[in-house]
C-alpha cells in the first residue's frame, strides 16, 4: 500500500514536470507580436457641428373663411398655383334662423315707416305749394323720409348679407374665399360639404386652405447649448435633405433664438437659415434636413488619427517608435480635432513612427 502511494505521488509530479516543460517550450516558440504603425500627416481639419430640423417656407398662412356655412366648392388642390385675389372656395351660408327672423321682422318695420313717411311727405308738399308751411319746415319733413329710405336699404342688405353673403351694390361677397398671397397650395383640410365656422374677435375660424410661397424656403433646426455660443449670423450651411441624398443646398444662418427649449433633457437653441434654391430640384415643405455648420478650419496642419492618444491626467501621449518594434512614451500638445483627427502642435514630425492602437 504504501508503494503504491509512493508510486502515485512519483506520477503526479512526473506529468507537472513534464506539463511545465511542454508550456515553457511552446511560449518561447511562440511568434512576437509586432504592431502597426502610423504616422503624421499634412491635411485640413474641419470642426463642425450639426443641426437637426426641416426645410419650411418663410410665409405659410392659413386662409379662413369669414362667414360659417358649408363648402360648396372647392376652386384649388395641393400642390396648384395660385395669385393673390384668386377664388379658393365657395361657401354655401347657413345663417341662425333666429337672426334671419330679426332682419326680416326689422325690414317689414322700415318698410311700414317709410310708407307712413311717404304718405306724409306728400301732404306737406301739398301744404308747401299753398305756402301753409315753411321751407325749413318742408326740407326737415324731405329729410325724415330720405333717412327712412335709406334705412329701409339698411335692412335689406342686412338680410341679403344673412341669405347670400352679399349686399345689392358692394361687389363684394363674403361668402367667395380669396387667396391672400401669390403662392402653392398645400393643403386644402375641409373637403366639400364640411361645415366651417367664421372668424370672430372671439375665435380663430376654420381653416380653408394653406398657402405658401415656396420660392422662399428656410431651414429651421435645433443647435446644442454646448456649441451655440460658436454661431453667429451669417455663416454658412450645407443642407443635406434626406429625401434628396447626395444633393446638398447652400444655407446662410440668420436667426440665432435669445431662449433656448428643452429637448430630450438638453438644452437646444433654435436657429433658422435662408436656404439658396436649386432650379433642377424641388423642396417640399417640411422636408427633414441635417445643416453642417463649420465651427473652426485649419488647413495643412499636421495631424494623427485621434484613436493613436493616450489621455492621462489630461495630457496627450503617443508611443513613438525608436527601433524596430521598440517604442517609448511621448507627450505631445494637441490642437482642433474634427472627431477623426487631431491637429498635433508640438511633439511629432512627419517622418515619425507612432504605435497604431
Amino acid at each position: 500500500m504504501k508503494r503504491f502511494i509512493r508510486f502515485s505521488v512519483a506520477a503526479v509530479i512526473l506529468l507537472v514536470f513534464a506539463g511545465t516543460l511542454v508550456f515553457l517550450y511552446r511560449k518561447s516558440h511562440q511568434p512576437s507580436v509586432v504592431y502597426q504603425l502610423d504616422s503624421p500627416a499634412r491635411m485640413t481639419i474641419v470642426k463642425k457641428t450639426v443641426a437637426v430640423g426641416k426645410v419650411i417656407p418663410r410665409r405659410e398662412i392659413e386662409v379662413k373663411a369669414q362667414v360659417s356655412g358649408v363648402v360648396d366648392k372647392l376652386f384649388v388642390t395641393a400642390g396648384q398655383r395660385v395669385k393673390k385675389g384668386d377664388i379658393v372656395a365657395r361657401i354655401s351660408l347657413r345663417p341662425s334662423m333666429l337672426n334671419v327672423n330679426a332682419a326680416e321682422s326689422q325690414l317689414q318695420t322700415s318698410k311700414i315707416n317709410l310708407a307712413n313717411q311717404a304718405a306724409d311727405l306728400e301732404r306737406y308738399k301739398k301744404l308747401f305749394a299753398q305756402h301753409l308751411i315753411s321751407e325749413t319746415e318742408f326740407n326737415q319733413f324731405t329729410m325724415n323720409f330720405n333717412v327712412q329710405k335709406e334705412a329701409v336699404e339698411s335692412a335689406e342688405n342686412a338680410l341679403l348679407l344673412l341669405k347670400t353673403g352679399a349686399t345689392r351694390n358692394s361687389g363684394i361677397v363674403s361668402n367667395m374665399i380669396p387667396a391672400t398671397i401669390d403662392g402653392t397650395v398645400l393643403d386644402t383640410p375641409n373637403k366639400e360639404g364640411a361645415f366651417i365656422v367664421e372668424t370672430s374677435t372671439f375665435q380663430s375660424g376654420t381653416t380653408v386652405a394653406t398657402l405658401a410661397d415656396m420660392n422662399d424656403m428656410i431651414f429651421e433646426g435645433l443647435v446644442d447649448e454646448s456649441e451655440v455660443g460658436k454661431l453667429k449670423e451669417g455663416m454658412q450651411l450645407v443642407l443635406n435633405v434626406g429625401a434628396l441624398e447626395g444633393k446638398p443646398f447652400a444655407a446662410t444662418l440668420e436667426f440665432i433664438s435669445p431662449k433656448g427649449t428643452t429637448d430630450q433633457g438638453t438644452i437646444k437653441f433654435t436657429i433658422r437659415a435662408a436656404v439658396k434654391l436649386d432650379k433642377e430640384l424641388f423642396l417640399r415643405s417640411n422636408y427633414s434636413a441635417n445643416a453642417d455648420i463649420v465651427l473652426a478650419r485649419k488647413e495643412d496642419v499636421l495631424a494623427i488619427n485621434e484613436g493613436d492618444l493616450i489621455i492621462e491626467d489630461k495630457a496627450s501621449f503617443v508611443e513613438v517608435e525608436t527601433g524596430p518594434q521598440v517604442f517609448e512614451k511621448r507627450k505631445i500638445e494637441t490642437g482642433l480635432s474634427d472627431g477623426i483627427n487631431i491637429e498635433v502642435a508640438s511633439g511629432l514630425k512627419a517622418g515619425d513612427k507612432i504605435k497604431h492602437r
